[in-house]
């Protein structure tokens, strides 16, 4: 299996739609950035067996709230609960970046994921 095949299986598990909607906004104009996401974040950081798909996408949650990176903080927030973890999770750890990031990027993380709950309901 490529590395490219072996991210596309991650990333489409965890997001749970085809990687070529995830890449349509870029594939224009960057085609190749989409494949890079694919083959290092998803083949080579999130197979690793050290750590479970549940935790990453917590720590996902985390640092793109602290970014403030918010298309991206919402996919990863659907991606949080598809492998299994729950609301308060997620609303636990964006409350949690407050002390790290401000209470700005913190709100606006939370309305992010009021957004992706109120959506999957």
């Amino acid at each position: 299996m490529t590395r490219y095949e072996k991210g596309k299986e991650v990333l489409e598990s965890i997001q749970e739609r085809p990687v070529e909607e995830i890449f349509k906004e870029i594939e224009d104009i960057a085609p190749d950035l989409g494949r890079f996401v694919i083959e290092y974040p998803y083949s080579e950081i999130y197979t690793r067996s050290q750590v479970d798909l549940k935790t990453r996408e917590l720590c996902t949650v985390a640092a793109l709230t602290v970014l403030g990176t918010i298309p991206q903080l919402k996919d990863h927030i659907n991606a949080a609960l598809n492998v299994g973890n729950d609301e308060t999770e997620i609303v636990e750890i964006i409350m949690q970046m407050s002390a790290y990031c401000g209470f700005p990027k913190a709100i606006n993380g939370i309305v992010a994921a009021k957004e992706v709950f109120n959506e999957r309901d």
